[in-house]
């Protein structure tokens, strides 16, 4: 399977460490060897080559900061434009991990409609584009006969999206709601423990829970993000952020967290969908709920069905590896499929 992915941050650059350790084991058990032939960023550059990237160079270079500095090899093509090189390059499936933008989908969603156009799979680790260009997504996909494929978009690797639109199947899901933020988590957690909301979110961020301006996280539209794609997955109801009630956690004070404990209740950020709606917002959960067991940067999401009544899955939400495995899982998919 030859891949093109388009970022190659902290995300991407987790996906190729996992290629390149488990090779061996991804080909004995499934079959599957893949072949990354292209790289495309909007800061560190792009590159080319037909037969394949060395990927422990690749990894060097941008580790560096610069795709510049992968070695200067015969056949590699540099610093094409992105979209231009979506449409060249031979690859089967495009992996989409740049920088997220929940407001447009762009450029990622532009890249996305470029690569089923153009003969390749999609798989993404980048909400925008799925978020905001659902529809659009699928129809490319259809005309081209190609998957689209977007497991790492919430929860990271915990397969959520393959519990609800694969293992449950059969059943009928008339919610989900969860805990798909897990630098709010992590905050409300530590403060439960008698650290101010300001300390929390300062350690949060030494951490890497959270960026230097935390507002996507603590506000909630992360949260939200990650509910637009579940509304689509699990209801096709074409939700918008302006459709969602969103709030963060930000106005939580170490007395509500007190109140909360003395009434045997833990406050959590809340992301619910049903097909009426959905909200994003700082709930009191008992303590009977398996979410309020969750703790730390956990994410868990719960899903209300017919048959099986309530289904509660709990594990990482974000991370390098995690995120990397997410993908990882979609590939593996696309090989079953088709291969």
């Amino acid at each position: 399977m030859k891949l093109m992915l388009v970022g190659f941050g902290v995300v991407g650059q987790g996906l190729v460490e996992i290629l390149r350790d488990k090779r061996a084991e991804l080909e004995s058990r499934y079959g599957f060897r893949a072949q990354v032939v292209a790289v495309a960023t909007r800061s560190k550059g792009t590159l080319y080559h037909p037969d394949g990237l060395n990927l422990d160079w690749l990894l060097d270079a941008a580790q560096r900061g610069s795709l510049a500095l992968y070695p200067p090899v015969d056949g590699v093509i540099r610093d094409e434009g992105i979209l231009t090189l979506i449409r060249r390059v031979e690859a089967d499936v495009l992996v989409e991990v740049s920088p997220t933008n929940l407001h447009t989908g762009q450029p990622a969603l532009s890249y996305c409609l470029a690569a089923f156009d153009s003969g390749k799979h999609v798989v993404l680790a980048n909400k925008g584009p799925v978020a905001v260009g659902y529809d659009e997504l699928l129809e490319h996909a259809g005309q081209a006969g190609k998957l689209l494929r977007f497991e790492g978009t919430v929860m990271a690797g915990t397969p959520s999206i393959r519990l609800a639109m694969q293992a449950l199947r059969g059943c009928v899901i008339a919610e989900a709601r969860g805990i798909l933020n897990g630098t709010t988590n992590y905050i409300l957690t530590q403060m439960e423990s008698g650290m101010s909301y300001a300390d929390a979110l300062a350690q949060a961020q030494q951490l890497g829970y959270a960026e230097a301006d935390p507002a996507g996280d603590v506000d909630g539209w992360d949260a939200a993000g990650k509910l637009l794609i579940l509304a689509r997955a699990l209801f096709n109801i074409p939700l918008k952020m302006d459709d969602l009630e969103v709030k963060g956690i930000s106005g939580i004070s170490l007395d509500d967290v007190k109140a909360a404990q003395a009434a045997g209740e833990r406050w959590k950020l809340i992301a619910r969908i049903t097909p009426e709606g959905g909200s994003v917002g700082p709930v009191r959960v008992p303590l009977s709920s398996p979410l309020a067991a969750v703790s730390g940067a956990t994410n868990a999401v719960t899903y209300v069905t017919d048959l099986l009544g309530e289904v509660t899955l709990v594990g990482s939400g974000a991370g390098r590896l995690q995120t990397g495995f997410g993908l990882l899982s979609d590939l593996l998919d696309i090989h079953e499929r088709t291969g």
